[in-house]
């Protein structure tokens, strides 16, 4: 196995371990994380249903000039805002896999200073 596909199933392993625990649902959605070398997106899942209920990406409108260091804290502000739209005040941390610093961390970071709980 090459190095690169080695470090994608060590992430998987790790999302799979964490999904064991971690779980959404409508009164507490998982704020699941994915991040990819040029993007960032983030989305609160109520697994019980099947459905997201909001998302936001760097891949939006609004974000299409945000440079890779600054679209993780706007990701975070934008997912928290459109939370609070949908009504979700607390939310479960699903970091997909990924180690919590850097990208992961400072989504979460904005997202807890722009009212989301967890």
């Amino acid at each position: 196995m090459s190095t690169s596909k080695a470090k994608v199933a060590a992430r998987l392993r790790r999302h799979r371990r964490v999904r064991r625990r971690v779980t959404g649902t409508a009164e507490r959605p998982r704020l699941a994380v994915y991040r990819s070398n040029r993007g960032i997106a983030a989305q609160l899942i109520d697994d019980v249903a099947g459905r997201t209920l909001a998302a936001a990406s760097n891949q939006d409108k609004s974000l299409a000039k945000t440079s890779r260091a600054d679209a993780p804290s706007a990701v975070g502000k934008l997912v928290a805002e459109r939370a609070r739209e949908a009504g979700i005040g607390t939310v479960v941390f699903d970091r997909g896999g990924y180690l919590y610093h850097g990208r992961v961390k400072a989504l979460a970071d904005a997202a807890r200073e722009n009212g989301l709980e967890f």
